[in-house]
């Protein structure tokens, strides 16, 4: 590994400066066996740990408008062109959402998002949604509200911001120079738009995406830098879990050292994002989740994601415990 290299990048990402992509890309040549990948991931961790904070933000989600989707995604379970047999519904129901909002407030996790299927929920549905944020604001006001509802534009955010909402995710799933082979019946240019409308109306954002579908290494760190470029705070990364019935399938999944690689790569080109681990979790081991969340990550998502089954939550607080100490 070209060590001094190693220590120019940490000594700016330490000062908050991302680095360069093309530099990120000449550290991670230079890669040389686990003992390398090690101090790679310590870098990325003091980073983190001075940016953001040591302690592990959580949140979690609900799978509020389910299935039926429009749109072509290649990875999505959802889109109505794939036949995956995902559950179809247009809202959740008001018992479901009180009580994934009360798991959250008795785990203490932060954060707490609706996450609708489709292009785009219209207005009147939105007001719907917003009906649930002003009870779950009434009734836990320690837990933050956030919403993923599609290429939204100014009308709907406001709605969702006057009802409580602070934070909108928009995932920009991967590199703009990938993109158009992953979806088709929408633009990456699409999202940016929905992306400023939403900090325009006074929230932050959350937008990252999934590695693991055919991408470089580069277009993972060129997603994280695009992430930053765009105004986000947060920073899902999620690793494919290849769906039965979508184009990608059959595609190879991402080898856990590669996985930590990427994580702490993307660190360094974005030092004051929460990396958020989300999607494709599960199937890691223990060591393997350890060592992301020592060496850049530094959220995760609880519980289920949206059509596939996450980890324990308990066995992640505790895990979380053991890292503390």
């Amino acid at each position: 590994m070209d060590i001094e290299l190693l220590k120019k990048i940490e000594e700016r990402a330490l000062k908050g400066i991302p680095t360069e992509i093309d530099q990120v890309m000449t550290l991670y040549e230079s890669l040389d066996g686990d003992r390398d990948v090690d101090l790679l991931c310590d870098t990325a961790g003091r980073v983190a740990a001075a940016r953001c904070s040591r302690a592990i933000e959580t949140c979690s989600i609900i799978n509020a408008r389910s299935g039926r989707c429009s749109e072509d995604c290649r990875w999505c379970s959802q889109s109505h062109k794939h036949h995956t047999g995902c559950e179809e519904y247009r809202f959740c129901s008001d018992e479901a959402f009180s009580r994934g909002l009360d798991d959250c407030r008795r785990r203490g996790v932060q954060r707490y998002s609706m996450v609708c299927s489709g292009r785009k929920v219209p207005l009147k549905d939105i007001r719907v949604f917003c009906s649930m944020a002003e009870k779950a604001r009434r009734e836990a006001p320690e837990v933050q509200l956030c919403a993923s509802m599609g290429l939204l534009g100014r009308d709907e955010l406001q709605a969702l911001y006057d009802a409580g909402v602070r934070r909108y995710h928009c995932n920009l799933e991967t590199a703009e120079s990938k993109f158009g082979e992953l979806c088709t019946t929408h633009t990456r240019a699409d999202k940016l738009r929905t992306i400023a409308l939403a900090r325009e109306v006074g929230m932050e954002v959350c937008s990252g995406g999934i590695i693991g579908m055919g991408e470089t290494m580069r277009q993972r760190v060129e997603l994280a830098d695009e992430a930053r470029r765009a105004g986000a705070v947060s920073l899902p990364l999620n690793l494919l879990n290849p769906i039965p019935g979508t184009p990608l399938e059959n595609q190879p999944l991402l080898g856990e050292r590669e996985a930590i690689i990427s994580a702490a790569l993307m660190r360094l080109v974005a030092p004051d994002l929460v990396i958020r681990f989300a999607g494709g979790r599960a199937r890691l081991s223990k060591k393997a989740t350890e060592r992301m969340l020592t060496g850049g990550v530094n959220g995760v998502m609880i519980g289920d994601m949206l059509t596939t089954p996450g980890n324990s939550p308990e066995d992640d607080m505790a895990m979380f415990a053991e890292l503390s100490h």
